[in-house]
Protein backbone atom coordinates (compact mmCIF):
# COMPACT_ATOMS: atom_id res chain seq x y z
CA UNK A 1 0.00 0.00 0.00
CA UNK A 2 1.29 3.45 -0.85
CA UNK A 3 1.98 5.50 2.26
CA UNK A 4 2.28 8.85 0.52
CA UNK A 5 -0.93 10.33 1.88
CA UNK A 6 -1.44 14.02 2.42
CA UNK A 7 -3.93 13.75 5.29
CA UNK A 8 -5.55 11.36 7.72
CA UNK A 9 -8.73 11.53 5.66
CA UNK A 10 -6.88 10.49 2.50
CA UNK A 11 -5.57 7.48 4.41
CA UNK A 12 -9.04 6.63 5.75
CA UNK A 13 -10.64 6.73 2.29
CA UNK A 14 -7.94 4.48 0.86
CA UNK A 15 -8.17 2.02 3.76
CA UNK A 16 -11.94 1.76 3.33
CA UNK A 17 -11.49 1.18 -0.40
CA UNK A 18 -8.80 -1.49 -0.05
CA UNK A 19 -9.96 -3.34 3.07
CA UNK A 20 -13.67 -2.56 3.55
CA UNK A 21 -14.48 -5.76 5.46
CA UNK A 22 -11.29 -6.11 7.45
CA UNK A 23 -11.42 -5.40 11.19
CA UNK A 24 -9.96 -1.95 11.79
CA UNK A 25 -10.71 -1.37 15.48
CA UNK A 26 -11.64 -3.83 18.21
CA UNK A 27 -12.59 -2.27 21.53
CA UNK A 28 -12.18 -4.57 24.51
CA UNK A 29 -14.66 -4.39 26.03
CA UNK A 30 -16.84 -3.07 23.24
CA UNK A 31 -17.57 -3.16 19.55
CA UNK A 32 -15.59 -4.15 16.48
CA UNK A 33 -15.47 -1.90 13.40
CA UNK A 34 -14.36 -2.63 9.86
CA UNK A 35 -12.53 -0.01 7.82
CA UNK A 36 -15.79 0.58 5.93
CA UNK A 37 -17.58 1.12 9.26
CA UNK A 38 -14.97 3.66 10.33
CA UNK A 39 -15.31 5.62 7.09
CA UNK A 40 -19.10 5.59 7.22
CA UNK A 41 -19.30 6.59 10.88
CA UNK A 42 -16.63 9.27 10.46
CA UNK A 43 -18.84 10.83 7.79
CA UNK A 44 -21.84 10.61 10.11
CA UNK A 45 -19.92 12.20 12.97
CA UNK A 46 -18.70 14.96 10.66
CA UNK A 47 -22.25 15.67 9.54
CA UNK A 48 -23.52 15.71 13.15
CA UNK A 49 -20.75 18.04 14.29
CA UNK A 50 -21.22 20.29 11.27
CA UNK A 51 -24.93 20.56 12.00
CA UNK A 52 -24.01 21.78 15.48
CA UNK A 53 -21.85 24.55 14.17
CA UNK A 54 -18.35 23.08 13.99
CA UNK A 55 -16.49 24.71 11.11
CA UNK A 56 -13.13 24.60 9.41
CA UNK A 57 -10.42 26.08 11.63
CA UNK A 58 -12.35 25.50 14.87
CA UNK A 59 -10.69 23.90 17.86
CA UNK A 60 -12.89 21.34 19.57
CA UNK A 61 -11.96 19.69 22.86
CA UNK A 62 -12.61 15.99 23.41
CA UNK A 63 -12.91 14.46 26.87
CA UNK A 64 -13.67 10.77 26.48
CA UNK A 65 -12.31 7.44 27.59
CA UNK A 66 -11.17 4.57 25.38
CA UNK A 67 -14.39 4.32 23.42
CA UNK A 68 -15.29 4.53 19.71
CA UNK A 69 -16.49 8.13 20.01
CA UNK A 70 -12.95 9.35 20.63
CA UNK A 71 -11.21 8.32 17.38
CA UNK A 72 -14.40 8.84 15.38
CA UNK A 73 -14.68 12.39 16.67
CA UNK A 74 -11.00 13.00 15.88
CA UNK A 75 -11.32 11.80 12.30
CA UNK A 76 -14.60 13.65 11.84
CA UNK A 77 -13.06 16.91 13.03
CA UNK A 78 -10.18 16.28 10.64
CA UNK A 79 -12.64 15.80 7.78
CA UNK A 80 -14.20 19.16 8.62
CA UNK A 81 -10.81 20.87 8.72
CA UNK A 82 -11.14 21.43 12.47
CA UNK A 83 -8.60 20.52 15.17
CA UNK A 84 -9.07 18.23 18.15
CA UNK A 85 -7.92 19.28 21.63
CA UNK A 86 -7.65 16.10 23.75
CA UNK A 87 -8.35 16.64 27.46
CA UNK A 88 -6.87 14.22 29.95
CA UNK A 89 -9.73 12.37 31.64
CA UNK A 90 -7.91 12.57 34.99
CA UNK A 91 -7.86 16.35 34.95
CA UNK A 92 -9.71 18.40 37.53
CA UNK A 93 -10.68 22.07 37.63
CA UNK A 94 -7.25 23.72 37.50
CA UNK A 95 -5.62 21.64 34.77
CA UNK A 96 -8.77 21.10 32.68
CA UNK A 97 -9.60 24.78 32.89
CA UNK A 98 -6.11 25.71 31.73
CA UNK A 99 -6.30 23.47 28.65
CA UNK A 100 -9.76 24.70 27.68
CA UNK A 101 -8.78 28.36 28.06
CA UNK A 102 -5.35 28.11 26.47
CA UNK A 103 -6.59 26.09 23.50
CA UNK A 104 -9.37 28.51 22.61
CA UNK A 105 -11.74 25.56 22.23
CA UNK A 106 -15.17 26.68 21.04
CA UNK A 107 -16.83 23.37 21.92
CA UNK A 108 -16.16 20.14 23.75
CA UNK A 109 -17.38 16.63 23.00
CA UNK A 110 -17.55 14.89 26.36
CA UNK A 111 -18.91 11.86 28.13
CA UNK A 112 -21.67 12.20 30.70
CA UNK A 113 -19.23 11.46 33.55
CA UNK A 114 -17.46 14.78 32.92
CA UNK A 115 -20.60 16.90 33.10
CA UNK A 116 -20.09 18.05 36.73
CA UNK A 117 -16.49 19.08 36.05
CA UNK A 118 -17.44 21.01 32.91
CA UNK A 119 -20.24 22.81 34.73
CA UNK A 120 -17.69 23.83 37.35
CA UNK A 121 -15.07 25.17 34.94
CA UNK A 122 -17.27 26.58 32.19
CA UNK A 123 -17.84 30.00 33.85
CA UNK A 124 -14.06 30.51 33.72
CA UNK A 125 -13.85 29.51 30.03
CA UNK A 126 -15.95 32.13 28.22
CA UNK A 127 -14.82 30.96 24.78
CA UNK A 128 -16.37 27.52 25.28
CA UNK A 129 -19.71 28.01 23.55
CA UNK A 130 -20.98 24.44 23.50
CA UNK A 131 -20.79 21.22 25.46
CA UNK A 132 -21.73 18.45 23.03
CA UNK A 133 -22.74 15.16 24.70
CA UNK A 134 -20.88 12.31 23.05
CA UNK A 135 -23.96 10.08 23.16
CA UNK A 136 -25.96 12.67 21.24
CA UNK A 137 -23.33 12.94 18.51
CA UNK A 138 -23.05 9.15 18.25
CA UNK A 139 -26.82 8.74 17.91
CA UNK A 140 -27.03 11.43 15.23
CA UNK A 141 -24.10 9.90 13.35
CA UNK A 142 -25.81 6.52 13.11
CA UNK A 143 -29.19 7.85 11.98
CA UNK A 144 -28.39 8.10 8.26
CA UNK A 145 -25.68 5.98 6.60
CA UNK A 146 -23.22 8.13 4.71
CA UNK A 147 -20.06 7.77 2.66
CA UNK A 148 -16.89 9.70 3.36
CA UNK A 149 -16.96 11.75 0.19
CA UNK A 150 -14.23 14.09 -0.89
CA UNK A 151 -14.92 17.72 -0.16
CA UNK A 152 -13.37 20.98 -1.26
CA UNK A 153 -13.53 22.04 2.36
CA UNK A 154 -11.52 19.04 3.57
CA UNK A 155 -8.13 19.28 5.20
CA UNK A 156 -4.74 19.82 3.61
CA UNK A 157 -1.43 18.44 4.88
CA UNK A 158 -0.59 21.73 6.61
CA UNK A 159 -3.95 22.03 8.36
CA UNK A 160 -3.82 21.45 12.11
CA UNK A 161 -5.33 18.12 13.17
CA UNK A 162 -4.52 18.39 16.88
CA UNK A 163 -3.69 20.89 19.56
CA UNK A 164 -1.99 18.33 21.77
CA UNK A 165 -1.08 19.61 25.21
CA UNK A 166 2.20 18.53 26.74
CA UNK A 167 4.24 19.73 29.68
CA UNK A 168 7.12 20.38 27.30
CA UNK A 169 10.38 21.50 28.86
CA UNK A 170 9.19 24.12 31.36
CA UNK A 171 6.07 25.77 32.72
CA UNK A 172 2.43 24.80 32.39
CA UNK A 173 1.26 22.43 29.63
CA UNK A 174 1.55 23.97 26.17
CA UNK A 175 -0.48 23.15 23.07
CA UNK A 176 1.54 21.52 20.29
CA UNK A 177 0.17 22.33 16.85
CA UNK A 178 0.22 19.02 15.00
CA UNK A 179 -0.68 19.19 11.28
CA UNK A 180 -1.88 16.27 9.18
CA UNK A 181 1.61 15.76 7.76
CA UNK A 182 2.84 15.07 11.31
CA UNK A 183 0.53 12.07 11.53
CA UNK A 184 1.08 10.74 8.01
CA UNK A 185 4.86 11.05 8.40
CA UNK A 186 4.86 9.28 11.76
CA UNK A 187 2.56 6.49 10.59
CA UNK A 188 4.29 5.94 7.26
CA UNK A 189 7.61 5.57 9.09
CA UNK A 190 6.17 2.56 10.91
CA UNK A 191 5.08 0.99 7.63
CA UNK A 192 8.03 1.61 5.30
CA UNK A 193 10.60 1.20 8.09
CA UNK A 194 10.84 -0.93 11.22
CA UNK A 195 8.59 -2.49 12.49
CA UNK A 196 7.25 -2.75 8.90
CA UNK A 197 3.55 -2.86 9.80
CA UNK A 198 1.31 -4.57 7.23
CA UNK A 199 -2.29 -5.66 6.86
CA UNK A 200 -1.27 -9.01 8.40
CA UNK A 201 -0.52 -7.33 11.74
CA UNK A 202 -2.74 -6.80 14.76
CA UNK A 203 -1.67 -3.92 17.00
CA UNK A 204 -2.75 -3.27 20.59
CA UNK A 205 -2.84 -0.16 22.74
CA UNK A 206 -3.66 0.09 26.43
CA UNK A 207 -2.94 3.78 26.94
CA UNK A 208 -5.74 6.38 27.25
CA UNK A 209 -6.83 7.90 23.95
CA UNK A 210 -6.08 11.46 25.08
CA UNK A 211 -2.39 10.48 24.94
CA UNK A 212 -0.60 10.57 21.63
CA UNK A 213 0.18 6.85 21.51
CA UNK A 214 -3.29 5.44 20.71
CA UNK A 215 -3.69 8.22 18.15
CA UNK A 216 -0.58 7.25 16.19
CA UNK A 217 -1.75 3.66 16.46
CA UNK A 218 -4.96 4.71 14.68
CA UNK A 219 -2.97 6.53 11.99
CA UNK A 220 -0.66 3.53 11.49
CA UNK A 221 -3.65 1.23 11.19
CA UNK A 222 -5.13 3.38 8.42
CA UNK A 223 -1.90 3.40 6.44
CA UNK A 224 -1.00 -0.25 6.90
CA UNK A 225 -4.35 -2.03 7.04
CA UNK A 226 -3.37 -3.57 10.38
CA UNK A 227 -6.12 -4.13 12.91
CA UNK A 228 -5.99 -2.24 16.19
CA UNK A 229 -7.16 -3.59 19.55
CA UNK A 230 -7.98 -0.88 22.11
CA UNK A 231 -8.15 -1.89 25.77
CA UNK A 232 -9.97 0.19 28.36
CA UNK A 233 -6.68 0.69 30.21
CA UNK A 234 -3.46 -0.99 31.22
CA UNK A 235 -4.13 -3.93 33.54
CA UNK A 236 -0.97 -5.96 34.23
CA UNK A 237 -2.92 -8.99 35.45
CA UNK A 238 -4.83 -9.43 32.18
CA UNK A 239 -2.60 -7.72 29.61
CA UNK A 240 -0.98 -10.81 28.10
CA UNK A 241 -4.30 -12.68 28.22
CA UNK A 242 -5.72 -9.99 25.93
CA UNK A 243 -2.62 -10.14 23.71
CA UNK A 244 -3.18 -13.88 23.23
CA UNK A 245 -6.96 -13.59 22.87
CA UNK A 246 -6.71 -11.07 20.02
CA UNK A 247 -3.68 -12.66 18.32
CA UNK A 248 -1.75 -9.41 18.67
CA UNK A 249 1.50 -9.24 16.68
CA UNK A 250 2.81 -5.81 17.78
CA UNK A 251 2.38 -3.35 20.63
CA UNK A 252 4.07 -0.27 22.10
CA UNK A 253 4.44 0.46 25.80
CA UNK A 254 6.32 2.87 28.06
CA UNK A 255 7.05 3.99 31.58
CA UNK A 256 6.42 1.48 34.35
CA UNK A 257 4.56 -0.98 32.11
CA UNK A 258 7.41 -3.47 31.51
CA UNK A 259 8.36 -3.51 35.20
CA UNK A 260 4.76 -4.09 36.28
CA UNK A 261 4.37 -6.89 33.74
CA UNK A 262 7.53 -8.61 34.98
CA UNK A 263 6.26 -8.48 38.56
CA UNK A 264 3.32 -10.68 37.63
CA UNK A 265 3.81 -14.37 38.49
CA UNK A 266 5.21 -16.44 35.62
CA UNK A 267 2.59 -18.26 33.55
CA UNK A 268 3.07 -21.45 31.51
CA UNK A 269 1.36 -19.56 28.66
CA UNK A 270 3.86 -16.65 28.73
CA UNK A 271 5.32 -17.62 25.35
CA UNK A 272 2.01 -18.70 23.84
CA UNK A 273 1.35 -15.61 21.72
CA UNK A 274 1.76 -14.22 18.20
CA UNK A 275 3.75 -11.05 19.06
CA UNK A 276 6.72 -10.51 16.72
CA UNK A 277 7.94 -7.16 18.09
CA UNK A 278 7.46 -4.89 21.09
CA UNK A 279 8.52 -1.26 20.91
CA UNK A 280 9.02 0.47 24.24
CA UNK A 281 10.31 3.81 25.47
CA UNK A 282 12.70 3.68 28.43
CA UNK A 283 13.12 -0.08 28.72
CA UNK A 284 14.87 -0.65 32.08
CA UNK A 285 18.34 -1.79 30.88
CA UNK A 286 18.77 -4.23 33.77
CA UNK A 287 15.44 -5.89 32.93
CA UNK A 288 15.71 -5.88 29.13
CA UNK A 289 17.06 -9.40 28.72
CA UNK A 290 14.66 -10.78 31.33
CA UNK A 291 11.71 -9.28 29.42
CA UNK A 292 12.81 -11.00 26.23
CA UNK A 293 13.55 -14.33 27.85
CA UNK A 294 10.24 -14.48 29.65
CA UNK A 295 8.00 -13.74 26.69
CA UNK A 296 10.29 -14.94 23.91
CA UNK A 297 9.99 -11.81 21.79
CA UNK A 298 12.41 -8.93 21.06
CA UNK A 299 11.80 -5.62 22.84
CA UNK A 300 13.03 -2.61 20.83
CA UNK A 301 13.89 0.74 22.40
CA UNK A 302 12.35 3.79 20.71
CA UNK A 303 12.36 7.54 21.39
CA UNK A 304 9.93 10.25 20.39
CA UNK A 305 8.17 13.32 21.71
CA UNK A 306 4.78 14.92 21.25
CA UNK A 307 6.52 17.81 19.53
CA UNK A 308 8.52 15.70 17.09
CA UNK A 309 6.78 12.36 16.54
CA UNK A 310 8.93 9.28 15.99
CA UNK A 311 12.65 10.06 16.02
CA UNK A 312 15.05 7.35 17.15
CA UNK A 313 14.66 3.59 17.27
CA UNK A 314 16.51 0.33 17.62
CA UNK A 315 15.64 -2.04 14.76
CA UNK A 316 16.03 -5.70 13.90
CA UNK A 317 19.44 -4.85 12.40
CA UNK A 318 21.09 -3.83 15.67
CA UNK A 319 18.78 -5.20 18.36
CA UNK A 320 20.94 -8.13 19.47
CA UNK A 321 23.98 -5.92 20.01
CA UNK A 322 22.07 -3.33 22.02
CA UNK A 323 19.96 -5.39 24.45
CA UNK A 324 20.43 -3.96 27.94
CA UNK A 325 22.52 -0.99 26.84
CA UNK A 326 19.77 1.63 27.08
CA UNK A 327 20.63 2.77 23.55
CA UNK A 328 17.86 4.76 21.83
CA UNK A 329 19.03 3.66 18.38
CA UNK A 330 19.58 5.53 15.15
CA UNK A 331 17.44 8.34 13.73
CA UNK A 332 14.65 7.21 11.41
CA UNK A 333 15.19 8.00 7.72
CA UNK A 334 13.40 11.35 7.81
CA UNK A 335 15.02 12.57 11.03
CA UNK A 336 18.48 13.96 11.79
CA UNK A 337 19.99 13.98 15.28
CA UNK A 338 22.97 15.70 16.80
CA UNK A 339 24.34 16.31 20.29
CA UNK A 340 25.09 19.94 21.14
CA UNK A 341 26.51 22.04 23.94
CA UNK A 342 24.78 24.92 25.73
CA UNK A 343 25.61 27.23 22.81
CA UNK A 344 24.01 24.88 20.31
CA UNK A 345 27.31 23.69 18.83
CA UNK A 346 27.88 19.98 18.08
CA UNK A 347 30.06 18.14 20.58
CA UNK A 348 32.61 15.42 19.76
CA UNK A 349 31.51 11.80 19.39
CA UNK A 350 30.99 10.18 22.78
CA UNK A 351 30.64 13.47 24.66
CA UNK A 352 27.40 14.28 26.45
CA UNK A 353 25.20 17.19 25.45
CA UNK A 354 21.62 18.01 24.54
CA UNK A 355 19.85 15.82 21.99
CA UNK A 356 18.54 17.93 19.10
CA UNK A 357 16.41 16.78 16.16
CA UNK A 358 15.60 18.06 12.68
CA UNK A 359 13.57 16.95 9.68
CA UNK A 360 9.96 16.88 8.43
CA UNK A 361 6.86 15.88 10.32
CA UNK A 362 7.30 17.92 13.50
CA UNK A 363 4.88 20.24 15.24
CA UNK A 364 4.26 23.71 13.85
CA UNK A 365 5.08 25.25 17.22
CA UNK A 366 3.28 25.89 20.50
CA UNK A 367 -0.13 27.52 20.26
CA UNK A 368 0.01 31.28 20.89
CA UNK A 369 3.48 30.98 22.43
CA UNK A 370 6.15 32.14 19.97
CA UNK A 371 8.67 32.65 22.77
CA UNK A 372 8.38 29.04 23.94
CA UNK A 373 8.56 27.88 20.32
CA UNK A 374 11.71 29.92 19.73
CA UNK A 375 13.33 28.43 22.81
CA UNK A 376 13.03 24.88 21.46
CA UNK A 377 13.26 25.47 17.68
CA UNK A 378 16.55 27.02 16.59
CA UNK A 379 17.65 27.06 12.95
CA UNK A 380 15.40 24.11 12.19
CA UNK A 381 16.66 22.03 15.11
CA UNK A 382 14.39 21.03 18.00
CA UNK A 383 16.05 21.11 21.41
CA UNK A 384 14.62 18.15 23.30
CA UNK A 385 15.82 19.08 26.78
CA UNK A 386 17.20 15.53 26.99
CA UNK A 387 20.88 14.82 27.46
CA UNK A 388 22.67 12.14 25.49
CA UNK A 389 25.77 11.05 23.66
CA UNK A 390 26.31 9.58 20.21
CA UNK A 391 28.57 6.69 19.24
CA UNK A 392 30.62 6.35 16.06
CA UNK A 393 27.70 4.66 14.28
CA UNK A 394 25.43 7.63 15.03
CA UNK A 395 23.40 5.80 17.64
CA UNK A 396 22.13 7.88 20.56
CA UNK A 397 22.34 7.01 24.27
CA UNK A 398 20.22 8.86 26.82
CA UNK A 399 22.14 10.25 29.80
CA UNK A 400 19.72 12.58 31.61
CA UNK A 401 17.34 15.54 31.29
CA UNK A 402 17.53 19.29 31.38
CA UNK A 403 13.80 19.58 31.86
CA UNK A 404 12.15 20.78 35.02
CA UNK A 405 9.67 17.99 34.57
CA UNK A 406 8.88 14.79 36.43
CA UNK A 407 8.24 11.56 34.52
CA UNK A 408 6.01 9.33 36.65
CA UNK A 409 4.80 6.04 35.16
CA UNK A 410 4.95 7.51 31.67
CA UNK A 411 3.07 10.67 32.74
CA UNK A 412 4.66 14.08 32.32
CA UNK A 413 4.25 16.33 35.35
CA UNK A 414 5.16 19.99 35.12
CA UNK A 415 6.75 20.98 38.43
CA UNK A 416 5.70 24.57 37.91
CA UNK A 417 2.05 23.63 37.44
CA UNK A 418 1.98 21.77 40.77
CA UNK A 419 3.84 24.61 42.48
CA UNK A 420 1.27 27.11 41.25
CA UNK A 421 -1.55 25.05 42.73
CA UNK A 422 0.30 24.72 46.04
CA UNK A 423 0.71 28.48 46.19
CA UNK A 424 -3.07 28.90 46.06
CA UNK A 425 -3.25 27.38 49.56
CA UNK A 426 -3.41 30.22 52.09
CA UNK A 427 -0.79 28.63 54.37
CA UNK A 428 1.87 28.13 51.68
CA UNK A 429 4.37 30.91 51.04
CA UNK A 430 6.98 29.14 48.97
CA UNK A 431 6.79 25.81 47.15
CA UNK A 432 9.12 23.76 45.02
CA UNK A 433 8.43 20.40 43.39
CA UNK A 434 11.18 18.05 42.24
CA UNK A 435 11.61 14.42 41.26
CA UNK A 436 12.99 11.55 43.29
CA UNK A 437 13.90 8.13 41.85
CA UNK A 438 11.41 5.28 42.15
CA UNK A 439 11.98 1.63 41.21
CA UNK A 440 8.45 1.13 39.85
CA UNK A 441 7.36 4.49 38.45
CA UNK A 442 10.74 5.81 37.39
CA UNK A 443 10.23 9.03 39.32
CA UNK A 444 7.95 10.33 42.06
CA UNK A 445 7.14 13.95 42.85
CA UNK A 446 8.38 15.54 46.04
CA UNK A 447 7.12 18.90 47.34
CA UNK A 448 9.06 21.27 49.58
CA UNK A 449 7.02 24.04 51.16
CA UNK A 450 7.38 26.92 53.58
CA UNK A 451 4.85 29.15 55.36
CA UNK A 452 2.35 28.60 58.13
CA UNK A 453 2.50 24.94 59.05
CA UNK A 454 -0.09 22.71 57.42
CA UNK A 455 -0.28 18.93 57.44
CA UNK A 456 0.92 17.26 54.22
CA UNK A 457 -2.34 15.32 53.92
CA UNK A 458 -4.21 18.62 53.76
CA UNK A 459 -1.93 19.90 51.00
CA UNK A 460 -2.26 16.63 49.10
CA UNK A 461 -6.03 16.94 49.26
CA UNK A 462 -5.78 20.57 48.13
CA UNK A 463 -3.85 19.40 45.05
CA UNK A 464 -6.07 16.39 44.45
CA UNK A 465 -9.12 18.64 44.15
CA UNK A 466 -7.42 20.71 41.44
CA UNK A 467 -5.07 18.38 39.59
CA UNK A 468 -5.03 14.89 38.15
CA UNK A 469 -4.16 12.35 40.84
CA UNK A 470 -0.88 11.38 39.18
CA UNK A 471 0.37 14.96 39.62
CA UNK A 472 -0.13 15.02 43.40
CA UNK A 473 3.26 14.73 45.14
CA UNK A 474 3.93 11.57 47.09
CA UNK A 475 6.62 13.07 49.35
CA UNK A 476 6.30 16.28 51.39
CA UNK A 477 8.96 18.20 53.29
CA UNK A 478 8.00 21.31 55.26
CA UNK A 479 10.72 23.86 56.04
CA UNK A 480 10.99 27.27 57.73
CA UNK A 481 12.23 28.70 54.44
CA UNK A 482 13.47 27.53 51.02
CA UNK A 483 16.84 28.53 49.54
CA UNK A 484 16.55 31.30 46.97
CA UNK A 485 18.61 32.92 44.26
CA UNK A 486 19.44 36.61 44.06
CA UNK A 487 16.30 37.07 41.97
CA UNK A 488 14.27 35.51 44.80
CA UNK A 489 13.50 32.33 42.90
CA UNK A 490 13.71 29.01 44.73
CA UNK A 491 17.17 27.52 44.20
CA UNK A 492 16.19 23.94 43.42
CA UNK A 493 19.81 22.84 43.26
CA UNK A 494 20.07 23.56 47.00
CA UNK A 495 16.88 21.88 48.19
CA UNK A 496 18.90 18.85 49.26
CA UNK A 497 20.51 21.01 51.92
CA UNK A 498 17.23 21.26 53.85
CA UNK A 499 17.12 19.17 57.03
CA UNK A 500 13.94 17.80 58.51
CA UNK A 501 11.35 15.07 58.25
CA UNK A 502 9.68 13.91 55.04
CA UNK A 503 6.10 12.61 54.86
CA UNK A 504 5.22 9.75 52.51
CA UNK A 505 1.54 9.80 51.56
CA UNK A 506 1.65 6.12 50.53
CA UNK A 507 2.94 4.76 53.84
CA UNK A 508 1.48 7.57 55.93
CA UNK A 509 4.78 7.79 57.79
CA UNK A 510 7.38 10.45 58.51
CA UNK A 511 11.06 9.75 57.97
CA UNK A 512 14.30 11.73 58.26
CA UNK A 513 15.40 13.46 55.07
Amino acid sequence: MSTEFRTLIDALREAARRWPDRAAWTFDPGERFTFADVARLTSGYARALGERGVRRGDRVAVMLGNEPAFPLTWLALSALGAAMVPVNTKYQSADAGHVLRASGASAIVAGAAFGPLLRQVRPDVPGLRQVLPAAEIAAAARETPADLAASDGGPGPDDIANVQFTSGTTGRPKGCLLPHRYWTQLASGLVTEFPYLTARDVMLTAQPFHYIDPQWNVAASLLSGAGLVILDGFHPSSFWTKVREHQVTYFYCLGAMPTLLLRRPPDPADRDHAVRAVQCSAIPPALHRELEERWGVPWYETFGMTETGGDLRVTDLDHDELVGTGCLGLPVSYRRARIVDAAGQPVPTGQAGEITLAGPGMMDGYLDDPEATARVMRDGWFRTGDLGRMDKQGRVYHTGRLKDMIRRSGENISAREVEEVLLTHPAVRLAAVTSVPDDIRGEEAKAYYAGDYVEPDALAEHCRARLATFKVPRFWQPAPDLPRTDSQRVAKSRLGEIDGAVFDTVSGQWSTA
